[in-house]
């Protein structure tokens, strides 16, 4: 899977993510692209997930018509001892994970 990082996101995140290709939007040289820009050119990309921490981006962007999934982490801080936990992504206690809809904001309710 390929997945991107939007500024913000914790790089160390990325050793949790064995077996996918991750990039950050620096390393592409997108850092100066705004979100809808940025989602678009991910797409073209294809990028099968963008992660970001703007917790806003649902309001300023239309996420319906995406093609690519939106992961919005809550904190910008990760766990910076990775010998405590592993490169197991379930071993990181009070970092539960959870399935997003592909669609988790309607725009009907």
């Amino acid at each position: 899977m390929k997945i991107l990082f939007d500024q913000g996101t914790p790089v160390p995140l990325r050793q949790t993510l064995i077996g996918h290709s991750v990039e950050t939007a620096y390393e592409r040289g997108w850092n100066a692209l705004e979100n809808g820009e940025l989602l678009a050119i991910a797409e073209l990309a294809e990028f099968d997930v963008f992660v970001t921490t703007d917790q806003n981006l649902r309001y300023q962007q239309n996420l319906q018509d995406c093609r690519i999934a939106v992961v919005v982490l809550l904190s910008t801080s990760w766990p910076r001892n990775p010998e405590k936990y592993g490169n197991d992504p379930s071993s990181y206690r009070g970092y539960p994970s959870r399935r997003v809809p592909r669609d988790p904001y309607p725009l009907n309710g």
